[in-house]
This record gives C-alpha cells, sequence and structure tokens, in this order.
C-alpha cells in the first residue's frame, strides 16, 4: 500500500465526521445499522469480483459461513434469487 494512501479506519473517520457536520443541531439515529449498511455491499462487491464471483472463496476471506455470504449478496440485491 501506498504510504501516503489514507487508511480505512482514516477515511471512515473523516467522513463520519462530516456526516455529523451536516446534521447540525439533528440527533442521529440508527447509526451502527446505516454504517453496516453502507460499508457492507460495497466490500461484497469488491470482493466478490476479486473471487471471479466464487462464494465458498468470498466467504473464506470474509470470514463468513458460505450461507450467511449468499443471504448478504441477496439482501444487497447482488444475487438473483
Amino acid at each position: 500500500m501506498d504510504p501516503q494512501s489514507p487508511h480505512l479506519p482514516d477515511c471512515v473517520r473523516a467522513s463520519l465526521e462530516a456526516y455529523f457536520a451536516t446534521l447540525a443541531d439533528t440527533e442521529p439515529a440508527n447509526l451502527h445499522e446505516m454504517l453496516i449498511r453502507a460499508v457492507e455491499k460495497p466490500l461484497l462487491e469488491v470482493v466478490m469480483a476479486r473471487a471471479r464471483g466464487n462464494q465458498s472463496r468470498a466467504a473464506q476471506w470474509l470470514g463468513l459461513n458460505r450461507n450467511t455470504l449468499r443471504k448478504k449478496l441477496l439482501e444487497h440485491g447482488l444475487l438473483d434469487g
């Protein structure tokens, strides 16, 4: 990795700070779920592309059971039911 590239936690932190700045005086709600949903789909897209669609390999890389991966792919519309 390029030492000048931002690390993932730094990118997430900056995005969260920007999100909070847009809220002004509004109280946030369901932050955990919102963040997981925002990160999970692109994670699955990138991993599935890198695994060339091999769900078993992708599940192994993600540390998930293959059935759990399949469920998540369906939830995000990344698989035909």
